[in-house]
């Protein structure tokens, strides 16, 4: 098996190319069986609800070469759930457990090769989608769906990796409707949120943190993560019905609750920042973001946290070393939340 001309400790988080994919598809009623691909592309009628009605859903999970050589997938049960869970939100099947399984694995193991390698800082994303494949003019739901998984090997979220990042809070944008498709993991929710955070980008930010759409007063998504905060030795995030029920989230909420501290799932107003020992951003790309200050557009306010500081504070460092040794085999697995790859 030849191994890639790739820098791993050097990787962006981007797409670089590997050897295969899986696809299955949907039609007559039921799920066919998981087929192999070699080709990045794929056949699509004109008139596929995905491209005109954003009838589809995605993942975010990642495969980890442990220190002792085997390959991890994290949580792969609590993705299927919740690609169910999406799927049926715009009116999609499910896809079955068994089916999801198998084109994840498998796709894993024909890309082994593209697993970067231990103590690079570097892991196989995975990247499951369903989409609408089948043709409507009207607005309705397709007869035909289509299941994909590809992976490709990713560095850090943010190239300066476990670091302090300054955030923007914007008002003037809202990334979800309390009743709308938030808490689903659609294309929809991200495509709505770019135009604020190319604008955060411009004006020296790494990402942005959105306020719920109703009254305006309550923290909500971190861009394309969860949002937590740390104080009293209390873990704290946002209980909305318009962001996305993170994995990583509900990862370090368990770890959290394991350390001794309190979990608080609750609604948290903007006052409250300026109150936060430590606070992050958290998701499957950059597991935990540090948050070294929020900056309110509208007003000016600076939310300082912590020291101010580039160096991750002693709660945030604790949990993101915690997850990563269960994620590479370094640290006991007591909760389950890994599968090795055979």
């Amino acid at each position: 098996m030849d191994t890639p001309n790739l820098e791993w400790g050097k990787l962006p988080f981007g797409y670089i190319p590997t050897d295969y994919n899986t696809r299955c598809l949907y039609s007559n009623g039921a799920w066919g069986e998981v087929e192999l691909s070699s080709s990045p592309f794929i056949t699509l009628h004109i008139g596929a609800t995905a491209l005109h009605y954003g009838q589809g859903t995605f993942e975010g999970m990642k495969a980890f070469l442990g220190v002792d050589g085997k390959v991890r997938v994290f949580r792969w049960q609590d993705n299927w759930e919740r690609i169910c869970f999406s799927s049926e939100g715009v009116l999609m099947p499910a896809i079955p457990k068994d089916k999801f399984k198998k084109a994840v694995f498998e796709t894993v193991k024909l890309n082994q090769r593209f697993i970067p390698p231990y103590g690079t800082g570097a892991s196989l994303y995975i990247r499951p989608l369903i989409i609408g494949s089948g043709a409507k003019v009207g607005v309705s739901p397709a007869d035909e769906y289509m299941l994909i998984v590809f992976v490709t090997p990713v560095g850090p979220y943010f190239p300066q990796g476990f670091k302090g990042v300054d955030i923007q809070l914007v008002r003037d944008v809202d990334r979800a409707a309390p009743l709308g498709t938030g808490r689903f993991k659609v294309g929809g929710n991200y495509a709505a949120s770019l135009s604020s955070l190319v604008r955060a980008g411009k004006e020296g930010f790494k990402t942005v943190l959105y306020l719920d759409a109703k009254e305006k007063k309550y923290i909500d998504e971190c861009g394309p993560a969860n949002f937590f905060g740390i104080k009293n030795n209390t873990y704290i995030t946002p209980d909305s019905t318009s962001i996305l029920r993170s994995i990583t989230n509900l990862s370090l909420c368990t770890l959290a609750e394991d350390m001794g501290m309190k979990v608080e799932r609750r609604r948290v107003p903007v006052e409250e920042l300026s109150e936060f020992e430590e606070a992050g951003a958290c998701g499957t790309a950059a597991i935990i973001t540090p948050i070294k200050s929020i900056q309110d557009r509208e007003t000016g306010k600076v939310y300082t946290i912590g020291k101010g500081t580039d160096e991750p504070g002693p709660v945030c460092t604790k949990l993101y070393n915690r997850l990563q040794g269960i994620q590479y085999g370094t640290e006991s697995d007591r909760f389950g939340w890994t599968e090795v790859v055979e």
